[in-house]
């Protein structure tokens, strides 16, 4: 068990149902392009590892198991690091060619403005049954049937690369590259209706706002990147260019096909694609920091409306940062290249996320990143050194230094009593 009661606490809150919020409204945005597929915004994220992991083909090694990165309540039992969780029960179940999953999710990471131990994604597949073809002769043709009832666009979409590489990007045995094709262009095409959508709302809230004009509103790019997932072979990620940069929104690929037979339908085979609301609606509304999606304060939530047309947000304040150091030793092994132990007779690796994790219990919201500035190794006793800088500023007011250096001080007993460090 390594869940903080910080955590549990936020089960209940489920952001993406509640009326009126950003998320709940990036959702509805994203689920009015795909009206024909069965819609899951109520699955428990209380999970087993076999349900988290093991049906997905996670590597008994892989580090997403590991306690640094995941929120266990007891070795058997978690919670949901994605919503991939429940896709083997879905596929099982069989009730739908398509479907979306929206669901708040929790990881250990990092502490900045767009990291949050809960946040949500969005996961959808749309699969085909080999052996129900209706009047097609085969399931490449019923296929590239279904594609050509997805809405055209005209916007700019690079794809340099083949759909699959033997090397670095895979096609499965068990699927024909006549099959993957057509599947690939389904996912592709259904998908860039969504960055359509996503990016007509927020062009046309940015220009409201006045931070455009209608001769800078540039034409979409998006670009379509070869990746890994453990769970899709081939696999992609999604870009568009915004505001000078490349965004990457989403990753997607070809379900893996042993997550169709291990669910009890071998004859289906498809695509799925998993995003994070947070940074769609972070993206439409021009929302500055992650833990605004979790604030209560009125003169924030009074800003969104599921009925109104999407605005970017109007920040209140922009309340004065203060930074405050803390540098500590790993603790001694027997080991001359020194290391950190809990107890003088249980040595452990340090992990970064541990740090994180203090922090969110002591500071909670009122810390807005935490990052490492200084590291340092002793050359003649190998102990090793960190300096991390942590930045308190509330969302919603002034903290006064009393408040910060009370905050702070116990951050630093805390990194002592739970990590085993010794300060300098």
């Amino acid at each position: 068990m390594n869940t903080p009661s910080t955590i549990l606490s936020a089960i209940p809150r489920r952001l993406h149902l509640q009326p009126d919020h950003p998320l709940a409204i990036t959702r509805q945005l994203i689920e009015s392009r795909f009206l024909d597929y069965k819609h899951h915004n109520t699955l428990f994220p209380v999970v087993t590892v076999k349900q988290n992991f093991d049906s997905l083909g996670f590597p008994a090694d892989h580090v997403g198991r590991s306690r640094t990165d995941t929120y266990y309540l007891n070795k058997d039992t978690v919670l949901r690091t994605h919503t991939s969780a429940h896709q083997a029960d879905i596929f099982r179940k069989n009730e739908s060619a398509g479907y979306l999953i929206s669901a708040d999710v929790y990881r250990r990471d990092a502490i900045d403005r767009s990291h949050y131990p809960v946040f949500h994604q969005m996961e959808g597949a749309r699969t085909w049954d080999r052996e129900s073809l209706g009047q097609s002769k085969s399931l490449e043709e019923a296929i590239w049937a279904d594609v050509a009832k997805i809405p055209t666009h005209s916007i700019n979409v690079g794809d340099p690369n083949p759909t699959f590489h033997p090397e670095r990007n895979p096609l499965q045995e068990c699927h024909s590259a006549g099959e993957v094709e057509a599947i690939a262009a389904h996912l592709k095409r259904s998908l860039e209706d969504v960055v359509v959508a996503i990016f007509n709302a927020a062009s046309s809230a940015a220009a409201a706002a006045g931070e455009i004009s209608a001769s800078q509103d540039e034409p979409l790019k998006v670009r379509w990147v070869e990746a890994y997932f453990p769970f899709t072979s081939p696999s992609w990620e999604l870009e568009i260019f915004w505001q000078d940069d490349w965004l990457e929104v989403l990753g997607c690929g070809i379900i893996k096909q042993d997550i169709m037979d291990n669910a009890g339908v071998p004859n289906r085979l498809g695509w799925a694609f998993g995003l994070g609301l947070e940074r769609i609606a972070m993206l439409l509304y021009s929302i500055p920091d992650i833990r605004l999606f979790w604030s209560t304060d009125p003169r924030f939530l009074s800003q969104f409306s599921s009925g109104e047309p999407i605005r970017r947000f109007v920040p209140f304040s922009k309340y004065p940062a203060c930074f405050k150091d803390v540098s500590f030793w790993l603790r001694s092994t027997s080991s001359a290249a020194g290391g950190l132990s809990r107890n003088a007779s249980s040595p452990v690796d340090f992990h970064e996320n541990d740090v994180m994790e203090v922090a969110r219990e002591v500071c909670g919201d009122l810390v807005e990143d935490v990052r490492l500035v200084d590291e340092f190794t002793h050359p003649k006793t190998g102990r090793k050194s960190f300096c991390y800088r942590t930045n308190y500023r509330s969302l919603e007011r002034t903290l006064t230094n009393e408040e910060t250096n009370e905050l702070h001080e116990r951050f630093r007993q805390q990194l002592v009593d739970k990590l085993g460090v010794e300060l300098r």
